[in-house]
This record gives structure tokens, sequence and C-alpha cells, in this order.
């Protein structure tokens, strides 16, 4: 996957958790019919391993209500604070535990056997690949490993 404008790394924050600000980019650009393709399989929560969903899990929040409000305006932190209201009231701590889970997908876990086939599809053998998240970022034509992302969690 290329680079996509207006789609921001998994690591990015939105107060205390991580990818839930590009789970809201991927709702704003596939609205607008700027989602690549290749995106939109993963979109929602249908699917039980795909991000989206397990952050709405978490969240305590339907994907198509989030999509909802989402798409009705409003910042990042607006819809986090309508989410937090409407879901699963969420500690530091479990917040923390979210962000840790997330960055370590498919190291030792159960997406640890579809990680190896993901990056010789998407001709990342030999990249310092560990987990889903890196290669998602690697993918889009970022570093994480030089820029340990990991570091700002």
């Amino acid at each position: 996957m290329p680079h996509v404008p207006g789609l921001r790394s998994c690591y990015a924050k939105v107060q205390r958790l991580v990818y839930f600000g590009r789970m809201l980019d991927k709702i704003r650009l596939h609205a607008a019919g700027q989602l690549p393709s290749d995106y939109v399989n993963n979109l929602g929560d249908a699917q039980f391993y795909v991000l989206d969903g397990r952050c709405c899990r978490f969240l305590g929040v339907p994907y198509a209500d989030l999509k909802a409000r989402t798409l009705a305006g409003g910042s990042d932190d607006e819809i986090l604070t309508w989410v937090h209201a409407r879901g699963t009231a969420r500690t530091d701590e479990e917040c923390h535990m979210w962000n840790r889970f997330i960055v370590k997908l498919g190291w030792r876990d159960e997406r640890t056997a579809v990680l190896p086939q993901r990056i010789r599809d998407s001709g990342l053998v030999g990249k310092p690949i560990e987990t889903v998240i890196d290669h998602i970022e690697f993918d889009e034509g970022r570093d994480p490993v030089a820029d340990r992302a990991w570091e700002k969690v």
C-alpha cells in the first residue's frame, strides 16, 4: 500500500488511545470516496480480527454508531468524548493495556501465523517487522523501528 493522504499512523493517539484516530480517518476517507479499495474490507466490526472491530468492542460502541457520529462532524476529541459517554467506561490502566495490545498484535499471539504471509504479499521481506502494526506502518511508507514509535505510546 502506498501512503494514503489523510490516513494517520496506527501509533497516533487521540487522548489516551492509539489507533482510534486512524479509524476515524478511514471512516471519513471512505465517505469521501478517497479510501483505497484494499482498505474497505477491513472497515467495521463484522470481522472479529480487524482492528476497527477490536477498537469498537473495547470501547463498547457499535461501528455503525461510531460511523454515523463521525460523519455528523466534530473533532476527534469530541467524538471520543461521545464514545466514552455511550460506550464502556475505560480507566487509564485499561487504555494503557489496549495501547500495548494493539502495538504488539501479531507478536506471539493468534495473528502471528498470518503475519509472514502478509509481509511476503506486500514485498516487505527483510524489513524488521514483528507486529501487525509494524507491517501496516512499513506498508504505508513509515518506519516505526527507526522512529521507535512504540516508545511514544
